[in-house]
Order: C-alpha cells, then structure tokens, then sequence
C-alpha cells in the first residue's frame, strides 16, 4: 500500500557528540513500536563498535516508524546524520533529503559550535528547526540558561522548546506531536519519472553496494536503474525500507526513505548526494542539486611494522574502501620504512578511525607518518600543481610561490577562557574575524591555515580551556604562505617520512626541537647516529646519539699499556666499520615526534 504524501514525515536529529540523539532515536523507536523491549540493545543506531565507543556516528543508518496520531497513521522517516566535523558534506546530503529536523541540546552543555553549524546548514536549505532540551532530569541541567541560548542563537520562543529526558521517557510523545504537526509533508510526485537521491552507502558481501535513497519523484522498482554521475547500470538485487532493521518491498514510491541493493562490486560508484533513476528514464530527469566528490583533506602514510604484512594492508584497505567511498589511498616507497599506503582522509577524526580499524579488525600492527595537507605550488615554468605530501615536493629552486589550505573555524568557549583561546590561536596563525557573547559564552570565528588544525589544535584547545570548549571547521579555500620543505637525514639517509613543510619564521625553531626530540627516541645503537634537519642539503639543525661504549679492557688488570690501547684502537676501528654498513631501526615513537614539535 502507497503511503500518501500527506502522512509522511521526513526529519533529522542535529546534536553534539554525546547530547544524547541515539538514546533519543532509541526512545522514539520504543514509542512508536518500531522494536520490542526484547530486541533493545543499547545504540540501537550506532552498529559499529568503534561508533559506540566514541559516541559518534559516522555511518547513517535511516529508519522508518510507523505511528498512529489522533487516529491517523503517519510514517517518520528518521534519517540519521554523522556527528563529526570530516563527515559534513555528508551531514548536508542528509538534512537535503529532511523537510525538518530536531535541535536536541544537553541541559548540562548548552549549544555547541557543532551543534550550530549543522543548524545553519539545516536554515539554509529551508528546514522546519524544533528545538529540543535534553537531560533536563539531571543535577546539573541549567535549564533556564540553556533556553536563553537557543532564543538568543537561534531566535526560537519559549513555547517552541520542547525538554526531554530520553533515558527517562520523558517529553518523548510531546516531541513526536511536534514533529508530524510542524514539520511539513514532503514534496514530489508520483507520477513523474522516478528519481531518487543517494544518502550514503555500504557494502554487503551478498548484495553488493547497497544505497540508501530518498525518493524525490516517481516509484522506484526492480527495473535496470542508473546513477547519473558515474554513468553506471545496475540491475537491482533488493528494495526495502529500515525497520531498523532491512525489510524488503516492492517499490519505494516519492517521499519514502529505503535502500536499494545494487549487486555493484564497486561502492566508488555509489556517491553520497548522486542521482539515481530507472534506465529508461535517464534522458528524461536532472540531478538533485548539491552534488558534490568527496575530496581528501588531510594526508598520511600507512607502513607495515612487519614489511611482510603489506599485501595484508592492501587487502585491509581494499575492504575497508568497499564500506567507506572517500578513502583514497595509493601505494609508497619509503628507503627506511618499505612499502607502505599514502591515503587521503576527510579529515584527521576520519583517519583516526580507520587506523583503529586496520588495528582492530585486520589486526595490522602500523607506522603512521605525521598528517599533511595538500599544498598548490607555482613553478618557475608557469603550472600550477598540487602535492599531498612532503615527500612530493620539488627542489626549492623550481618553486615560484606556495598556497595551503585555510579554514573557517568557529569556536564556542565559556567567556573566562577567551584569552587562552586567542593566545592559542595566534600561535596557530589564526585570525578572528568575528566574536558574539551569548550569556556566559562567546562565540569566536577565525581564519585558520587547516595544516595548523590537523596535528594537535583540537587538544590543545581542550586542554587550555578545561574541556569546555568546542570547534567546527570548514574548508574555505587556499591563500598564499611563505612556507618551506625541510628535511630530516638520520645518519646519512633522508627520511622522507619524517619531512614537513612549515613556515619560515617557525623553521629554525621547529627544525631544532625535532632533531632534540628524535635525540630522544631513535634507538641507541654500537655506532655513532648523526641526526639533520635540512633544507635543499642545508643543515639548519644537529644531535648526534652517542654510541653504546662496551669496556672491552675491563679484563685488564694492570699490565702494558700498550695492551689497553690496542683493544680501544680494534673497537674503535669494528665502530667505524659498523657505522657505514649499519642499519637505525625506527619505530612508532620517532614518527609521532613529529607531531611533537
């Protein structure tokens, strides 16, 4: 049976990590009786373990309730979004394919800059906004304060601000009033050509790619479909809707949310904000505006401890590409590390969770290599190129001019932090460009270099600000900057690994604090290991690590002297002799010096 527009409801949730949206999602699922108390499990949404520990979603996992409403059945369309800065293209892509969504704020935490980011982006694509107060059931709720936030930020009125405890069920029926009298009916038609817009993807082993679709117009069947942006055909295996769990149907008619399995091998070919459609009626429909490739932000190297373990990497990362479509990643050579994986993220969070899932679930023991970003360089000869890492760079000779990435950052911190968070920001090259006080808290906006942000800003700010602070990011395009490669040689041989590019004013500096640090953390050995910085064969910077002295007179007692000076003279020779042919063993430690300094 076709569910009338009219019935249909399609919202968001839009929360800071750990305000509580899967406890929340949880309720309304318990509510509508969408799942039974048997089969609660707690984050129902977040399936992936790692997402359940760090309390963040980062694959959406859209489900559909069925709710009857003074006498009327509805269906709600909750279609989940990721909670995490790297993942906000795909954040719009979901709020695109909502008529409205759910502000849900902690009572103990107040609005967050991510928080207020993903409202803006839900503002400007024309959203019906309901703001939502959770944990008002706690000790530390400041309820009152809280409210004043969301009608100072947000321009709400008192009576539009719903309070909820999730853990607690309390307010829970009040909001699912709200969402199906608020939020308007979706728009489309059924009758059009069938069109449907890609939210995200996964892959399953027996169906292949399976995309979760917003149908826009039309009714999507089992017919030969095609994606407009890769130009790919498929033949679909299944279609069906989330309850949460798959359920299969037979269509998905306009305004529904569901998923299509493709029996596609490749999930490069499903991109998140694609248009999909039947195959003959490609010719007859536009794409959904708003699509855009995922680019890779931040760079890094992957090195196998073990060299024998790098066709298990690849075969790591393969697996991982079919469940994630931005990773991009490219075999490397490294003289001191082998071969190894050079691998685009969404951002450093991104990285971070793939690294822990190489860790974990491929049970890769891996040398990371400090996070770059990707550099536009001006040659001499008039091109323009783009280099994601040190290593690519060219002689300096050959290089006109350079331009790194800037963001746009916004920071929310309680007013007496402000001036540590300036300090630290000025230290990063930052630029305010604009402040807003919001009763005890400021709202700060920079212009920050996104090669600042990558390595430690977010910690650093966490820590000069007691954990209060919070900071969203978004690429704002390129600017100029007087920025050199510098090289690090450990005992004659550079390793490509541990090069960086910083700013000249910061290169004396940082060229000796790395070179200390490594003093400290490449492994002693029976020769003498010179430690350099460089730049194009310049030495800026030098330690050298003593060799380990074995007393090889030790057994000398008294005697010729000439004796003694025989043995020192063989060790010193056996020491010169090692020091051409022997090999510094670096480990994980030497490469996270970099991110150090």
């Amino acid at each position: 049976m076709v569910t009338p527009l009219s019935q249909i409801r399609n919202f968001s949730i839009i929360a800071h990590i750990d305000h509580g949206k899967t406890t929340l999602t949880d309720a309304f699922l318990h509510a509508t009786h969408t799942i039974s108390d048997l089969e609660t499990r707690e984050r129902v949404m977040d399936s992936n373990p790692i997402e359940q520990e760090k309390g963040v979603t980062i694959k959406l996992a859209p489900v559909r309730m069925d709710y009857n409403y003074q006498g009327q059945d509805y269906v709600l369309n909750l279609i989940d979004t990721p909670g995490h800065v790297d993942f906000g293209y795909e954040v719009n892509r979901s709020l695109a394919a909502c008529e409205g969504a759910l502000l849900l704020i902690d009572a103990t935490q107040g609005v967050q800059a991510q928080t207020l980011a993903n409202f803006e982006k839900a503002k400007n694509l024309g959203l019906k906004i309901i703001p939502v107060i959770n944990k008002i059931d706690l000790p530390s709720a400041d309820i009152d304060q809280v409210m004043l936030e969301i009608m100072d930020l947000l321009g709400a009125a008192e009576n539009e601000i719903y309070k909820t405890s999730a853990k607690n069920n309390l307010g829970i029926t009040e909001v699912l009033a709200a969402i199906i009298e608020k939020i308007p009916a979706p728009v489309g038609d059924a009758n059009k050509p069938a069109k449907a817009m890609i939210i995200t993807s996964l892959f399953d082993n027996h169906q292949g790619g399976i995309a979760y679709v917003r149908i826009m117009d039309g009714t999507l069947i089992k017919a030969p479909s095609y994606l407009l942006s890769t130009k790919t055909v498929f033949q679909p295996v299944e279609i069906g809707v989330f309850k949460p769990e798959r359920q299969k149907r037979d269509q998905l008619t306009a305004g529904e949310v569901g998923y299509i399995s493709t029996g596609l091998k490749d999930i490069s070919n499903l991109k998140v904000g694609d248009t999909l459609t039947l195959q003959k009626d490609k010719d007859l429909i536009e794409k959904v505006p708003g699509y855009k490739e995922p680019t890779p932000m931040v760079y890094m190297e992957l090195y196998p401890i073990d060299a024998d373990d790098f066709p298990a990497l690849k075969d790591a990362f393969e697996k991982l590409s079919l469940h994630d479509s931005a990773l991009r990643s490219k075999p490397t050579h490294s003289v001191a590390l082998g071969n190894g994986l050079r691998v685009g993220f969404l951002g450093i969070f991104h990285a971070e969770i793939v690294r822990e899932r190489l860790s974990r679930e491929f049970d890769l023991d891996l040398i990371a290599t400090a996070p770059s970003v990707s550099y536009q360089l001006d040659t001499k000869h008039h091109e323009t190129i783009t280099v994601n890492s040190p290593a690519e760079f060219p002689d300096p000779s050959l290089i006109d001019g350079i331009s790194e990435p800037v963001v746009k950052a916004m920071i929310f911190t309680p007013e007496k932090y402000v001036s540590s968070v300036y300090k630290l920001a000025r230290e990063k090259r930052g630029i305010l460009t604009n402040t807003q006080s919001t009763g005890t808290r400021v709202r700060l906006e920079y212009t920050i270099p996104l090669a600042e942000l990558i390595t430690d800003f977010h910690d650093q700010l966490k820590s000069v600000t007691s954990g209060f602070a919070s900071l969203e990011y978004e690429l704002s395009g390129y600017q100029k900057v007087d920025a050199i490669k510098v090289d690090i040689v450990i005992h004659g041989e550079p390793i490509e690994a541990l090069s960086f590019v910083t700013v000249k004013d910061k290169v004396d500096q940082k060229g000796r604090d790395l070179v200390k640090k490594l003093k400290e953390v490449v492994p002693r050995q029976m020769f003498e290991v010179p430690i350099q910085a460089t730049i194009g064969g310049k030495v800026i910077a030098r330690e050298t690590i003593k060799a380990y002295r074995k007393d090889v007179t030790a057994k000398l007692y008294g005697g010729d002297v000439t004796r003694r000076m025989k043995l020192l003279r063989k060790q010193s020779r056996g020491k010169k002799k090692m020091k051409s042919i022997g090999k510094v063993e670096l480990n994980q430690e030497t490469f996270l010096a970099v991110l150090k300094t």
